[in-house]
């Protein structure tokens, strides 16, 4: 069989970041301090309209901050979906607080339809120190926020999540985690970006991210005193950095100045990584509708999304084979592809949790498959892609 080279999805490395390297060494500027961190805090706060942003060491860190400064505390409840990579859930478990798993829609984003039900028909309002809380029928605990994502880069229904919230006085934090760049639009005119809506909002900088620092994250917050608690705790909560007083308990979660350097590089290209995602995008969803069995996941109207990954949907029996024996296939051959996660109420140390009506999220990770979509993927591989695609369908 012919041996392609086709990985998922890898970074996209430009060398204009070698003199900034070099300067890092010159200057010893290589840790927690230096201009590059400034200047890529900045450029993201711009390109999504933040008014500040801080850096942090990865997309789990600064959801662990993100928990910790909305008071989400030990024993309290966030409700999050089911369908995600489990860096959205362990942050929280780190605090002490209970995960409740909402299945999926069509999007893979959460079902806003079953929160909005569960929250109504599973909530009881209570006092608690003077202020009404919402507390969970079922478990006697405090049900104190809603983590969102948007999965693969595809926003979620950001109006309608502030509206439940809102109703519920809950706090949302936006897991953008996959997100950066996908905004709103309005009669075609750009809106707001992911991760500015909610409360507080993380980006992550994985190796397989639209851009990447080899690892780092970013938050950002609608009210700048929460986001001076995120950069105080991420420097170890230091209340007199010079004779080293702390008052609280902090975090070693500062990005790095190297890293950095990587980001302000990363940015300056990121339109373009949109740009060739959207293309190879169109050219996929063009070739696989004459594939019969297979079915290419839209992104949602009025969004200009990034289009981190591209999912297919398989249907054996149109198909001929099914999902997991194509996975096998696309794998042998070097074309890398992968399955959705493992959903996160089935995952060991999760299974205790409460999750509720969990449906359409089985149906996604028994039959969804994710096939290349690097930022350099060329229209080539894409057709390499495709046409095996066609060669392994048995109907």
């Amino acid at each position: 069989m012919e041996k392609l080279n086709i990985p998922l999805s890898v970074p996209n490395l430009s060398k204009d970041i070698v003199p900034m390297i070099e300067e890092c060494i010159e200057t010893g500027w290589v840790s927690t301090g230096g201009r590059f961190i400034t200047e890529f805090e900045e450029k993201v706060a711009n390109y999504v309209g933040a008014e500040k942003a801080v850096g942090v060491q990865s997309g789990s860190a600064g959801l662990h901050v993100a928990y910790r400064v909305m008071g989400v505390e030990a024993g309290d409840e966030v409700i999050c979906p089911t369908a995600t990579f489990i860096a959205t859930v362990n942050p929280m478990m780190y605090i002490g607080a209970l995960p409740v798993f909402m299945d999926c829609d069509d999007t893979l984003n959460m079902d806003l339809e079953k929160l909005e039900e569960f929250l109504m028909n599973n909530g009881q309002w209570t006092m608690d120190n003077g202020q009404e809380v919402l507390m969970n029928k079922n478990s006697g605990n405090k049900i104190k926020a809603i983590c969102i994502v948007h999965v693969f880069g595809n926003p979620i229904d950001m109006v309608k999540v502030m509206e439940i919230a809102e109703k519920y006085k809950l706090k949302v934090i936006e897991d953008s985690a996959e997100s950066l760049g996908s905004y709103y639009t309005k009669d075609g005119e750009k809106q707001a970006h992911t991760g500015t809506l909610g409360d507080i909002g993380v980006y992550s900088f994985n190796a397989n991210k639209i851009l990447t620092t080899g690892g780092g994250g970013m938050v950002v917050a609608k009210d700048k005193n929460i986001l001076d608690k995120v950069r105080f705790l991420s420097v170890q909560a230091k209340t007199d950095p010079l004779y080293f007083t702390h008052d609280e308990i902090g975090y070693n979660y500062r990005l790095t100045n190297v890293a950095s350097a990587f980001g302000v590089s990363q940015m300056n290209q990121l339109e373009g990584f949109i740009e060739n995602k959207i293309k190879n995008y169109n050219l996929y969803k063009e070739a696989i509708k004459d594939i019969d069995g297979l079915e290419i996941l839209p992104f949602n109207e009025d969004t200009r999304a990034n289009y981190w990954f591209y999912s297919i949907m398989v249907d054996k029996d149109k198909y001929g084979i099914d999902r997991d024996e194509l996975l096998v296939k696309l794998n042998e051959c070097g074309i890398q592809s992968r399955p959705l996660w493992g959903l996160m109420h089935d995952q060991k140390p999760l299974k205790k949790y409460e999750a509720y009506k969990i449906e359409k999220a089985r149906h996604y990770v028994d039959n969804l498959l994710n096939i290349p979509c690097s930022t350099n993927l060329t229209s080539e591989q894409v057709g390499a892609v495709v046409g095996k695609l066609k060669r392994f369908s048995n109907v």
